[in-house]
Order: C-alpha cells, then structure tokens, then sequence
C-alpha cells in the first residue's frame, strides 16, 4: 500500500516544513508515502466556489481506485492504537493507495464528500492548516510503530 496526503496550502514557517520533511522521511522506511500541496493560484469571495475549485484540484490527483479518507472536523476519532489498526485494516484489503485530503479553510466541496469513503476527526479542537500537518504525520508514523512493534509508542 502507498499512503498519499493530498492538502490544499502551502506549508509555512521552516518548523512546519522540517518537520514535516522529518516525519516523512520516517514514515518512508515503512511505507511509500507522497506528499502533495496544492497551492490555489485563485481566490474567490464565495465559499462555495472556492470549495468547488480546491475540490477540482483535489480531482486531478485522486484515481477511481484510490481509497479516500477526509480530514474533517465531523470524522471518526480515534485513540492511537484504533488508528493503527484502521490503517493496519486498510492494508489488510489490499488497497493500493490510501490518500487523505487536507481541505482548505472552509472544508470540502459536496462533490469531495459524496467521493470519500470516510472521514477522520484528529481532536475536538480546532488546529491551524500548519500545525495540523506534522500533527497528521507523526500520527502516521506513531501508527506503524504500533503496528511494527517499535518502542517509540507508549500506551
């Protein structure tokens, strides 16, 4: 399985960026992971059609095969070891590329919605688009730690 993480934005301050590079190149001695920002080269006033625009970009790297899990605020949550075994899961079926969408500031277009096959709820709280990354990817890599047996989990 290859993972692939899909958001909308471009990754700012340095931390953000090394850390993310940091988890990244962790998370790829277990698996193929890819990365993508997609930097909108427009901006519109109405929040549906900037949903419907980043929704188009999200389309552009996303095939039919691929499994399609949302980062939304009305996800599922899960503790560290559930998500492990989601991912284990996920694994387990054979599915060739799990991607996860990180939207843009007003969320998902309804057309993205009706394409997911699930969402994914990281906290109650909200996070800014840059801390959320390397959140996301450290929570990735913790999951085949826990998945691998790799003390670097502590329940």
């Amino acid at each position: 399985m290859k993972i692939k993480v899909l958001l909308i934005g471009k990754s700012f301050p340095d931390f953000t960026k090394e850390s993310i590079d940091y988890f990244t190149n962790k998370i790829k001695h277990f698996v193929p992971i890819e990365w993508v920002e997609i930097v909108m080269k427009k901006t519109v006033d109405h929040i549906d059609t900037m949903k419907q625009l980043e929704g188009e970009a999200f389309e552009k790297y996303i095939d039919k095969t691929d499994h399609v899990i949302l980062l939304d605020d009305k996800g599922k949550k899960f503790t560290s070891e559930q998500f492990a075994q989601f991912v284990q899961n996920k694994q387990d079926t054979s599915i060739k590329t799990l991607v996860f969408l990180v939207g843009g500031a007003y969320g998902f277009s309804q057309k993205i919605y009706d394409r997911a096959d699930g969402k994914l709820s990281l906290s109650d709280m909200t996070f800014s688009h840059q801390i959320i990354r390397p959140i996301f990817l450290e929570q990735i890599y913790r999951a085949y730690t826990i998945m691998k047996g790799i003390p670097y989990h502590h329940a």
